[in-house]
């Protein structure tokens, strides 16, 4: 395929994938639980963390999570004290357990208590043309508090050569909007032209065998030439695409 070609053949995907149906197999059903800015940036922000391995169990745990703040994540984290750590014992997905819930719970308290919410944090470290390095900064502020070493395993950094795939999802689903009903659009202070593309096993290797990708790992060398690609086809709006790639790969084994 030549570049219109391809840019035709991706489009028609991306179609296809990004309309409401696309939930209902998504973790991204769990902030779409939501109303209040606030608890969707939050459920987005907790479920995106845990997503990887099953995407029934992510989404289980996702509800589980919801289900331990009472159905109100903003509120639970604001009125947030030592005592409610009991309400999170035996809660694992995977490596991520109670411990490390705990302090993520204190930390978004922190940000939202010290640092204007989630969305200033990033808004304030993004680049014209970037939010890696505002999702470095991000991890910076994340772990300002005391925590265990093992929790920064789960805040990924790109600078550190990451793909930061769950980050980079949980922003685009706070930052699209293209009116599709998936992604909330909800952050004005970051343009979707600055996002990078959740780059996992399904979309890296159906960039590859589309030859939008050479590099075999997807780590964030690869990330950086999934971008440039993408940004070749749309630059308004490059991580739609994202919706094509996963699309193919998940559901149509491509």
């Amino acid at each position: 395929m030549n570049k219109a070609q391809l840019k035709e053949f991706l489009d028609e995907k991306v179609i296809l994938y990004n309309n409401p149906d696309f939930i209902d197999s998504d973790p991204i059903q769990i902030p779409h639980l939501f109303t209040l800015k606030e608890d969707i940036e939050i459920a987005g922000f907790l479920v995106a963390t845990i997503a990887w391995g099953n995407r029934k169990s992510i989404i289980n745990n996702g509800h589980r999570l919801m289900d331990i703040m009472g159905n109100s994540p903003y509120d639970f984290i604001m009125n947030l004290d030592e005592d409610d750590s009991e309400k999170l014992d035996g809660f694992v997905h995977r490596t991520f357990n109670s411990d490390d819930l705990f302090y993520f719970l204190k930390s978004l308290q922190n940000i939202y208590s010290n640092h204007g919410g989630l969305e200033r944090v990033f808004a304030k470290y993004s680049e014209e043309d970037s939010v890696q390095t505002a999702i470095h900064q991000f991890k910076k502020v994340f772990f300002e508090l005391p925590h265990l070493p093992r929790t920064q395993k789960h805040v990924s950094d790109p600078l550190k050569n990451s793909a930061a795939k769950r980050i980079n999802m949980f922003l685009r689903w706070m930052v699209r909007n293209d009116n599709a009903g998936v992604d909330f659009g909800i952050w004005n202070s970051i343009s979707p032209s600055q996002l990078s593309c959740p780059l996992d096993v399904h979309s890296g290797n159906v960039a590859r065998k589309l030859k939008l990708l050479k590099r075999k790992q997807n780590d964030g060398k690869a990330l950086a030439a999934l971008d440039a690609s993408l940004r070749k086809l749309d630059p308004k709006d490059p991580v739609k695409y994202d919706f094509a790639l996963f699309g193919l790969g998940v559901f149509e084994q491509f």
